[in-house]
């Protein structure tokens, strides 16, 4: 029997008070996969990445309809707490933006905050998600310096060890790699295809080459519209919509 998709949108709009950047928009991602967004700046990438986890919320004047739903349940319901959407739901943003703390504090901060004060448990997390997130052997020496002394890379990685810490099931990653180096780039994209064995991916790019490599399954995005959505193969060697294949093959965008 296929997988179940984790997420689903149905007829999904959205509006910034009267421009509309979303237009029904209707697609299914599959667990432990790793699906890029894709298409030129201002298409709704970042803006259909944030209604996964409700983050558009607090932008004022912002209207949505449709639904999303997540592991079966409308997450736009009326009975649905936002912040609890998030716990599961974690997000890497374009710039790294740790903490001004330590290494440590920057992981401790969202167990804390769920309540969770006992330092041998505390310690585990932060062991575990600098593991996963293949930072451990670089800042194990360093737990309770400044997270501000880490190189760039090293601060995307501990923003989505930070991410991991709370144990969601879906990381959405906003262009993470956009002010990274080519070796920090390759280090996160390592990153991701370790993480999707655990949890599931979102990844918006503009870099082609970066969603070939590294996402399963692609979806093709121009002026609010999802034009194309299919596994990552078929959109770059066969994509069936002549907008998707002028911008993969660099006719515009």
């Amino acid at each position: 029997m296929a997988k179940k998709e984790i997420i689903k949108t149905e007829h999904l709009n959205l509006w910034y008070g009267t421009k509309q950047a979303l237009m029904d928009i209707n697609m299914s991602i599959l667990p432990n996969k790793i699906t890029a967004l894709i298409g030129p700046s201002g298409c709704g990438k970042s803006t259909l990445i944030r209604c996964f986890n409700r983050m558009n919320d607090v932008i004022p004047g912002c209207k949505i309809n449709g639904q999303v739903f997540f592991d079966g349940k409308d997450i736009y319901g009326s009975n649905v707490d936002a912040v609890e959407v998030r716990k599961k739901i974690g997000m890497v943003f374009q710039k790294p933006n740790p903490f001004p703390k330590s290494v440590y504090e920057n992981i401790a901060y969202g167990p804390r905050v769920q309540g969770i004060k006992d330092k041998k448990s505390l310690d585990d997390i932060v062991d575990k998600s600098l593991k996963v997130a293949a930072l451990w052997d670089e800042v194990k020496d360093r737990l309770h310096e400044s997270a501000m002394g880490l190189s760039g890379g090293q601060q995307q990685r501990l923003c989505i060890a930070r991410s991991l810490a709370i144990e969601p099931e879906i990381i959405l990653m906003d262009e993470p790699c956009s002010a990274l180096d080519p070796i920090a780039t390759a280090k996160i994209e390592d990153l991701m295809t370790e993480l999707k064995k655990k949890y599931t991916v979102i990844i918006v790019t503009h870099n082609m080459q970066q969603a070939a490599r590294v996402s399963d399954y692609t979806a093709y995005m121009y002026l609010g519209k999802l034009i194309e959505f299919g596994s990552t193969k078929q959109i770059f060697e066969n994509p069936k919509e002549e907008l998707t294949e002028n911008y993969i093959t660099g006719r515009f965008g």
